[in-house]
């Protein structure tokens, strides 16, 4: 039976589609947001994520590494990532929760039981199942139909989060089984989208043309990053590209959040310095009245 790595099963969640939902966060995404909330998705592989702050210098970790890549100094442990291959022993025998694994390795039928526990809050609320990551799209192909056909033999509402970067192919395979896409827009200028998430936006808009073209039902959610994409001009750029022929259900205006550098040190990655900042309330009603003028009447902020 076919699997994938995931970070999180996370149940009730009311910010991934309609309803009470359970959200699949799948490990690994061809993207590098710089200001992405979820670095520990990013790679798709396991990573040891360590919690400095927690440490009591007990030493333990030191003497069950089989890579012997944890060494002692000042009174804390220290890690050398380079040797480390998150073998998970240290995380194991750590008394105090200072270091885990990111990314277990899960098959559809576990993750088909997983989300059917709570069917009757689906059932109650409009809700169902996201699939979400990381990218879930840049999934295998084969993981991912398995998986999705399960799902909806199940009965289950299923939404896809995505950055849209993955092969057409894949995005074909699902669109019978998908009820809406939650579809990322973070810029429409190519050299600006490359700088700050490391690929340009060519495949991403292709493959939303090719969606709407295809008849599925989308939901635009845009990540508003003052120091980025903020602005009037490119968010008229957006509004533009998306009057011309892209049939849009609504638009989720996301303010930025920086709690992901924490996670990135914690992870061993070096924190960006570019200067993002979260938009005030004013300017977020400002973007959402921009939107609604071009002629959108489901805009939201949040969601």
């Amino acid at each position: 039976m076919l699997s994938a790595y995931l970070v999180n099963v996370q149940k009730y969640c009311i910010h991934d589609g309609d309803g009470i939902r359970t959200t699949l966060f799948f490990k690994g995404c061809p993207l590098s947001c710089q200001w992405c909330h979820n670095p520990e998705s990013q790679d798709f592989r396991p990573q040891l994520m360590v919690s400095m702050d927690r440490c009591r210098g007990c030493g333990l970790c030191v003497d069950i590494c089989p890579e012997k890549c944890i060494s002692m100094s000042g009174g804390a442990s220290h890690t050398d990532r380079e040797k480390c291959t998150a073998c998970g022993a240290c995380a194991e025998a750590c008394a105090y929760g200072v270091r885990e694994i990111v990314g277990t390795l899960q098959t559809s039928d576990e993750l088909v039981k997983l989300a059917e526990q709570d069917k009757m809050f689906y059932e109650t609320s409009g809700g169902g199942v996201t699939l979400s990551g990381g990218e879930a799209m840049a999934q295998d192909k084969d993981f991912l139909l398995e998986l999705v056909q399960k799902l909806k033999r199940k009965g289950l509402h299923l939404a896809v989060d995505t950055c849209g970067y993955a092969p057409w192919e894949t995005f074909a395979a699902l669109v019978p089984y998908v009820d809406c896409f939650l579809y990322d827009i973070k810029a429409m200028d190519t050299g600006l989208h490359a700088k700050t998430t490391g690929k340009d936006n060519t495949l991403i808009l292709s493959n939303l043309k090719r969606l709407s073209d295809a008849g599925a039902s989308l939901h635009i959610r845009i990540p508003v990053i003052e120091g980025v994409n903020s602005s009037d001009a490119e968010m008229d750029k957006i509004i533009r590209y998306l009057l011309q022929d892209i049939h849009v259900e609504s638009i989720s205006l996301l303010p930025y959040h920086s709690i992901g550098q924490d996670k990135r040190g914690r992870l061993g990655m070096q924190n960006c310095t570019t200067d993002f900042r979260v938009p005030d309330d004013h300017r977020m009603c400002e973007i959402l009245e921009r939107f609604q003028q071009a002629g959108f009447s489901e805009v939201h902020i949040g969601g």
